[in-house]
């Protein structure tokens, strides 16, 4: 069963904030596809089982962003 989520991301500006949020949360266990879009500030991403908003969150973090929660 496959899941799409989309959250609110503060502090994307340009397409290399897309790639490196895209990069981190990609790199999560089961997740499918991620698409972080700057224009809105919100990063969608899909996934084979429930996401871990925790981990969603780090992974954001750790790119150098900061997730505010779901859109």
């Amino acid at each position: 069963m496959s899941t799409t989520t989309v959250f609110a991301v503060t502090g994307m500006s340009c397409s290399h904030c897309e790639k490196s949020i895209s990069e981190e949360v990609s790199s999560l266990p089961g997740v499918t596809q991620v698409a972080a879009d700057a224009r809105t500030g919100t990063v969608t991403v899909s996934s084979q089982q429930p996401l871990d908003e925790a981990a969603v969150r780090a992974a954001v973090d750790e790119a150098g962003y900061e997730l505010v929660g779901p859109a």
